[in-house]
């Protein structure tokens, strides 16, 4: 079977400094990859070369059967392909609704006004924000934020999302929350391709884990044998919370 997205041998140089190096896996259809790593492991630049905000050096991105590779965001977005960012940006003077209007006219189908303001409604009501639709998005809170990200991504009408690090920043409650708005949309057929650095909360979600470090693949597979992994482990040695997260998370 085809994956849905590919990446092959991607790699990408600031500088002398290679941030990711000849890395490849793949994301399949309805599928939940985790991608962690230490701080600067090259996790966010990967998010960057996927949805085309960076070119890479060398390597393939290949999307759907679709070679994407160096097509600008706006043409990303139109093959099915939505990212949510870790830093929420929201356009703070427009509502909740006009916010997830722009995902849905720039998404893959192209959508009129009148059909984007549908598709808004119904992904800011999927995501909890049915009472704030009025609402300038600079009056939200950061957990109302959060879910604005994914609303806006999700009124694109994705095949796929990228969520990079949609959970920092909430207190336990709000995780349990979003994590939950996670999993309903990968119940309705979305793949999601998310960075994360709670750990408890990444190895519940994902089907499946790849660990960068250093900007190449360190590990790959089921959560249990990355946490596991003894590479894995040391290479969170410098973050000791990180390392104990994964500690803890072989041990359940």
């Amino acid at each position: 079977m085809t994956p849905l997205l590919e990446l092959v041998d991607l790699t990408k140089s600031f500088g002398g400094v290679k941030a990711v190096s000849g890395l490849s896996f793949a994301v399949n259809e309805r599928e939940i990859l985790g991608l962690i790593g230490p701080n600067g492991a090259g996790k966010s630049t990967v998010f960057n070369l996927i949805s085309g905000v960076f070119r890479p050096d060398r390597g393939r991105v290949r999307f759907r059967g679709i070679d994407i590779t160096n097509q600008p965001p706006y043409r990303v977005a139109r093959h099915g392909l939505a990212r949510a960012h870790q830093i929420v940006q929201p356009l703070p003077l427009m509502s909740v609704l006009e916010n997830c209007m722009v995902g849905a006219c720039f998404g893959q189908e192209n959508l009129s006004l009148a059909r984007a303001r549908e598709a808004a409604r119904e992904s800011a009501v999927f995501v909890g924000l049915e009472e704030r639709l009025a609402t300038p998005a600079a009056q939200l809170t950061i957990a109302g934020k959060k879910r604005l990200e994914l609303a806006r991504a999700l009124a694109a009408g994705p095949v796929l999302m990228l969520l990079d690090e949609v959970l920092a920043g909430l207190n336990p409650t709000e995780v349990e929350r979003m994590t939950d708005v996670i999993r309903r949309i990968r119940g309705r057929g979305i793949a999601i391709l998310i960075i994360e650095h709670l750990m408890q909360a990444i190895m519940g979600l994902s089907d499946r884990i790849v660990v960068l470090n250093a900007g190449q693949k360190l590990a790959e597979g089921v959560p249990e044998a990355v946490a596991n992994d003894p590479a894995v482990i040391v290479a969170y040695l410098g973050d000791p919370a990180a390392a104990e997260a994964l500690h803890r998370e072989a041990r359940t």
